[in-house]
């Protein structure tokens, strides 16, 4: 039963990786805890499984087409990484109760970031021809990389919702840039907190077999349909799931608990 139950989550949360990119897996804690029945303890790290592995898959085509600014990422991973690591202890001294708590804020400020135009490109970093002020962009860059890499350890979330307004918005970068170097932080992240989670806990690795599969499969099929589809609107009926769940996590930990 866990195991069809896994099959039926996991692709879900593939379709809504390949129609929206790395932000659908926000859900993907949720449908562990609520559909499966599993503790956040083990949520956590099943999520970055597919985090890192749909982020690794589309940042590929990205690699070929030079949309990677490189020296950003690896500022970014360098920061990252240790403070994904510190989340991912911190994770495991926290109640549930905390962690779903807060699990929900960010998905708020995710379901906000979703409403929000993105597009405009700021000049921290004055990005021309390549070209970037290092010593404007570093700072900004290593304190983004600590939150984002905190929040991913704390909660299993890839922080694309962080990263890319941070690239474009503070730093200047371009949107096709900023997306290919957002999976290749959210991968190198997202593969130290499951290190980092795994040690520490036992899991069904069928059961993590059969989630990935099936959301990386129903990934590659939604993707390439989803050139059809008009992704600026699924993105904001999908910002308000994001509230209604939200907002349900709250309730069921605070009030039904």
């Amino acid at each position: 039963m866990a195991v069809a139950i896994g099959l039926g989550l996991g692709a879900l949360i593939g379709v809504l990786l390949g129609l929206l990119g790395g932000g659908g897996s926000i859900l993907a804690v949720p449908a562990l805890v609520y559909g499966m029945g599993l503790g956040i303890e083990q949520a956590i790290p099943i999520s970055l499984i597919v985090v890192a592995t749909a982020s690794a898959v589309g940042a590929l085509p990205k690699i070929r087409a030079g949309q990677v600014q490189w020296r950003l990422a690896g500022i970014f991973a360098a920061a990252g990484i240790p403070a994904t690591v510190a989340g991912s202890a911190i994770s495991r001294h926290l109640p549930q109760p905390a962690l779903m708590i807060g699990f929900a804020a960010v998905m708020v400020f995710a379901g906000i970031r979703m409403l929000t135009d993105q597009e405009n490109t700021g000049t921290a970093c004055e990005v021309e021809a390549g070209r970037v002020n290092w010593r404007r962009c570093a700072p900004r860059s290593i304190g983004a990389g600590l939150l984002v890499g905190l929040l991913t350890g704390l909660f299993g979330v890839g922080g694309g919702f962080l990263i890319i307004p941070a690239l474009v918005v503070v730093l200047g970068v371009e949107m096709s840039v900023a997306v290919g170097t957002s999976l290749l932080i959210i991968t190198a992240n997202s593969v130290a907190g499951i290190f980092s989670h795994l040690g520490a806990i036992t899991v069904d690795w069928t059961v993590i077999a059969v989630f990935v599969a099936a959301a990386m499969a129903a990934s590659l099929v939604a993707g390439h349909l989803g050139t059809k589809v008009d992704t600026t609107r699924l993105q904001r009926w999908f910002a308000y799931l994001v509230f209604a769940v939200a907002a349900y996590v709250i309730v069921d930990t605070v009030f039904l608990q």
